[in-house]
């Protein structure tokens, strides 16, 4: 199946395989790159000189929201910088195109109590027959460290067996979102739970089982992120804590997401340093670090709150505000 279909489909395809020979991330600008795409065929242009003005017209006419415009317009630029590279054009006609105004993003927050309450859900429901138990549970140890641990959701799906440490209660985290490894010390209750599991795993596993993954789906294959998205929007609708997106005024009031408990676990890890008397700030370059972030400075973004009750409290004013407007 062809990414592209447009005039530029060739130069896309040799583009996306160049960042991937090279080790750059191929996912992000693939989705972006796929909306350039579909615009070129879309208004069924065949000028293989596009102008500024091209891009200025496209930037009005896609229709999103401006965070994912400028995602789109960035792609597409590191895009002609590349044919710029290549001798297709003399100077990048993206060059000058501003970024156009975003929303302010509003991350959903758990408290500690509905971060305890979706897990305990998500256990609960897990399937006591061989077919499902090892799959559900493996299901419900990665919801775990996403919210004990603050992990992305692509990061406990890409464990292997070696990466998780048993003696020293650590996992090794390997070549991420900044492309570091990072390696992590595992809280205690999480510890007992990953002992528990790979009892079950070596259990139910076949002899001789070579799957490199910590969690499995099945004897060959590791779990598929959608099924972790699927459970965990299942136990967050079925707990009542689910909440709409919404967009009031300039603010997008975000629903909750697996990423939803990595902010949480940085949010409620701030605020029990806080409430023990020692210093937050002191705190934020090691919780950096945990989290995987390059700079201390990306960890501060999480913080727009102090808590999931601020952060309700805004979004119930901004919202009284703007009905009454």
């Amino acid at each position: 199946m062809k990414q592209f279909e447009s005039f530029l489909a060739p130069q896309l395809e040799k583009y996306l395989l160049y960042r991937q020979r090279h080790g750059f991330d191929v996912k992000t600008p693939l989705s972006n790159l796929r909306t350039f795409d579909r615009y070129l065929r879309e208004i069924k242009t065949v000028n293989e000189m596009l102008p500024s003005s091209f891009f200025l017209e496209m930037q009005a006419n896609i229709k999103a929201e401006g965070r994912s415009v400028n995602g789109v317009i960035s792609s597409v630029r590191v895009f002609f910088n590349y044919l710029v590279r290549q001798g297709y054009y003399k100077e990048n006609p993206l060059q000058d195109v501003p970024r156009v105004k975003q929303n302010t993003i509003i991350p959903f927050i758990f408290t500690p109590d509905e971060t305890d309450q979706l897990l305990t859900a998500i256990c609960g429901g897990i399937r006591h027959t061989k077919q499902f138990y090892l799959k559900d549970l493996g299901i419900y140890l990665v919801i775990l460290l996403l919210a004990r641990c603050g992990l992305r959701i692509s990061e406990p799906l890409r464990l292997q067996m070696h990466h998780y440490r048993s003696i020293e209660k650590t996992i090794y985290i390997q070549k991420t979102k900044f492309k570091k490894d990072r390696l992590i010390p595992v809280p205690l209750d999480v510890v007992r739970e990953i002992k528990n599991y790979l009892s079950v795993r070596g259990a139910l596993l076949p002899t001789g089982n070579q799957n490199p993954h910590l969690f499995v789906s099945n004897d060959q294959k590791g779990i598929n992120e959608q099924r972790i998205r699927t459970v965990f929007h299942w136990a967050v609708r079925d707990n009542g804590l689910d909440r709409q997106r919404r967009i009031v005024g300039n603010m997008n009031l975000s629903s909750p997401t697996p990423h939803s408990l990595r902010h949480s676990f940085a949010i409620n890890t701030l605020k029990r340093i806080k409430e023990q008397g020692k210093s937050a700030q002191n705190a934020l370059p090691v919780l950096s670090v945990y989290m995987g972030h390059t700079k201390y400075t990306y960890t501060v973004t999480y913080l727009k709150f102090l808590d999931a009750d601020q952060r309700q409290d805004l979004a119930d004013f901004v919202t009284s505000y703007y009905e009454q407007a």
